[in-house]
Parts: C-alpha cells; structure tokens; sequence
C-alpha cells in the first residue's frame, strides 16, 4: 500500500515537471528567444525542414555541416535532459562528450541565464516538430577533423563564461541591448575577427575594441561588416534610429543588408519587440570605434558632375552608367530605403572589398519583411562582365563621391572569389561561374 501512494506521489511530481516544462507560455518564450538566436538560420534542412539541420557552412577548416536539433529521439536532441540541452548550448559539448566545432558559438551562449534556457529547453522539446533526419558528417581534412583536441581548444580558447549580469547602475536599456548581443545574438561570431586558431579576439567589448570591428576572413564569399563607432566603415556616421531601421527591415538611407545578414534579418530581427531592437541599436551605438582617427566620409561631387555631362573616360565609369546608375543613380545616392547609396556606404568604404566584388558578381536579394514587404533585388553581373570589367567597376564605386579606398581591386582579385564562388556552388550557374 505504501509502495503504491510512493509511487503516486512520484507519478505526480514527474507529471507536474512535465507539465511545467511544457507549459505553453515558457513554450512561446522560448520561440521568441530561439527566434533571437536565429537557430533556424543554420540549422534548417536543405528542404526547409526548420531545425532538422543539414545545412553547410563553408569555414577556413573546411565546410561544417549543421546537425538536427530538433525532438527527434534517434536522430535529433529527444532524449536530451536540461542539463545536457545547455551544457551543448553553453559549453559547446555534446551528451556523448564530444566537442562541438566552434561553427556553434558557444561562448556568447554561455552568457544566457538559466531561466532563457529553460525556456528554450521547453520550446525546443514542446514547440518544435521532431524530424527523423540523419545528421551528415562535416567535410574538415585530417587532422582538424579529430575531435578530442577540441576539448583542449575550449578550456585555452573558450574559457568559461558565466550567466549575463548587468553591472552596477548599468542603464536597463543598455544592458538589456548588451545581453542580447553579447548573448543569444552572438553577434561577435561573425563581426568579430579571429585568431590564426580560430577564436574571436574578444568576447566582450570590456576585451578590448577589437570586438565587433569586422570579420577578418570572409565566410561563404562575404565580410561581415565593422559594428562600432568608427566614421568611415563603422556606424559612426548612423544615429540609433538609423540602426534601429536597419535591424528591423534590413534597410536604411545608408545601406542594404546582403548574405547571411538578409537572413538575419528575416529569420530574427524583424520578429524582435520594438523594446529589444531599440536596446541592441543603443547599445551597439555606445561602442566607440575602432580607429578613431578614421576621417568622415564627405560627399564629392566631382564625379556625378562628369557623368552628367557625359564624361564617362574614368575606368569603369561607362560600365558603371550602362549597368548600375540606374538603381543607383550617377551621383550614387541610390533611392531611400530600396535601392542602398553607394557613397559613403561603409561596405563600400571597407578595406576589404570581398563583399562588393561578390555581390557585382552573382548579386543579392533581400527579402520583404513585416513594416517592408518590398523584396530589393540586385541582379549578376557576373555573366556579362569579365574579370577585369567587374575590377574596374568595383575601383570605381569604391573611388567616386568621396569614397576614399587605396586598395585597387585587380582582375586576379575578381578571378579568385569567382572560383570561390564556383567551388562552393558547383556549376549551378554556370554564366556567372565563368564569366561569360
């Protein structure tokens, strides 16, 4: 008789857990914080299973394949206890010990408290629909593909972090701003530049200004952008609610975002609270720059006076006419919020010119989203122009209006990212691969 009120009581306290897990309000919370994290963005199907993973990240180590995180018992995350779910999250190792390639980043999502975590946890086993999807090994040579010397990797490279606290009398605004992208945004994983052995040189802007100052390889044929205050590639020249539009819709009068930063933007930000992108903006915007001596951009009008009456003898001028004035018009101010300027455009300001070669060359799209449902098109060029006509048309966009660059772009530069291009999508598109 005992025995079996025992084994009621038990009956119902796991019961109660059970329910707690999934109750539907930590459930909803958890989407919304998955959707902060923007889960989906690596670790959908190829088919658009949501969370099935299978997905590829082309990486300087070799192309990482993302696994299954749905509540697929056989093949996903299903048989996962809390305590298995963040130590995978927060410490980058798997329920058989393995360690995750650094591709999962980790250390921004050891900052997340543990009730987002166990929001996430409830979601992640409640609201999402498991998938019986085998999880496809990542393509990384011998002897980068060994597991075990990760583990050392991450008590060197990733030390531990601990839960996010805002400091002393930090404003809520800021600190909230600062959880978010310091944490589940984790936007230091792609905009901050790393070591020769892989780790982002700051975790934190208390790590120094090397945080959030740009990427330092590109990754799938594209740079991720200078974040901090600097006045010619960063956001110096942004107020917050330029950033604020930008975080929302993917657009403002500076700029367009292209790559991963369209899906960032659609899969994500634009499913954010108002409070939350006003917080990300105003923290993003305390940041001060990385180069403060970096001079403002000032316009120059020098160059849309001489198109205008018809001088077009500057190299690449004449293809910039025919192909790209009209979106972007000749004095390169583009149309608010559609067609991006190019004057003054930090990415066209950027050191690095991989994005703008990559987007002349197989073009981009981004998305309508919720406030802007237009979808912004910049079409290839990549298959009417040569090697040559694409560096010629890059030099002069990154030297005209006041936009100040003392890189030149050769041919051999434009050659190397088409075969970039090529090697990573195969012959899918073969004008734009070749060129012709």
């Amino acid at each position: 008789m005992k025995k079996g009120i025992l084994a009621l009581i038990l009956g119902t306290l796991t019961f109660s857990a059970l329910a707690d897990d999934s109750n539907s309000d930590l459930v909803k919370r958890g989407e919304y914080l998955a959707r902060a994290g923007d889960c989906v963005a690596c670790h959908t199907s190829k088919d658009g299973k949501a969370f099935a993973g299978g997905l590829p990240m082309v990486t300087p180590i070799g192309t990482i394949y993302s696994t299954n995180i749905t509540p697929d018992k056989s093949t996903g995350i299903g048989d996962y206890s809390y305590d298995d779910f963040q130590k995978a999250v927060r410490h980058g190792v798997a329920k058989n010990g393995d360690t995750l390639y650094p591709a999962m980043p980790f250390p921004s999502y050891a900052v997340v408290n543990d009730d987002d975590m166990k929001a996430l946890y409830a979601y992640f086993m409640h609201g999402v629909a498991p998938v019986n999807q085998a999880n496809q090994d990542s393509d990384i040579p011998w002897p980068l593909s060994m597991r075990w010397p990760l583990a050392i990797w991450r008590t060197v490279f990733a030390p531990e972090v601990k839960a996010f606290k805002p400091a002393e009398q930090e404003d809520p605004t800021l600190a909230r701003g600062r959880y978010l992208v310091e944490g589940l945004g984790h936007c230091g994983a792609c905009h901050t530049p790393r070591s020769i052995t892989m780790q982002e040189k700051a975790l934190t802007n208390n790590e120094g200004n090397d945080y959030l100052s740009g990427s330092s390889a590109p990754v799938d044929g594209w740079t991720a952008s200078n974040l901090r205050g600097d006045n010619r590639d960063g956001l110096g020249r942004w107020s917050e609610d330029d950033l604020s539009q930008f975080l929302r819709y993917g657009r403002n009068d500076h700029t367009a975002a292209f790559g991963g930063m369209t899906e960032v933007v659609e899969h994500s930000l634009q499913h954010l609270s108002d409070n939350d992108i006003t917080a990300i903006a105003r923290y993003l915007k305390s940041l001060g720059a990385k180069d403060p001596h970096q001079t403002v951009f000032s316009v120059d009008e020098a160059t849309a006076k001489a198109l205008w009456k018809g001088d077009d003898h500057q190299a690449g001028a004449s293809l910039y006419v025919d192909s790209c004035a009209a979106c972007h018009k000749t004095d390169g101010s583009g149309y608010q919020r559609f067609y991006p300027a190019l004057r003054g455009n930090p990415v066209v300001l950027a050191d690095d010119p991989t994005s703008l070669i990559h987007i002349v060359l197989v073009g981009g799209e981004l998305p309508g989203v919720k406030g802007a449902p237009s979808t912004i098109t910049m079409p290839a060029f990549g298959w009417r122009m040569n090697d040559q006509q694409v560096a010629d048309v890059v030099n002069f966009i990154r030297t005209s209006w006041g936009n100040k660059s003392d890189k030149q772009v050769s041919a051999k530069d434009v050659a190397e990212q088409r075969k970039d291009v090529k090697d990573r999508t195969g012959s899918a598109d073969i004008k734009v691969l070749e060129g012709k």
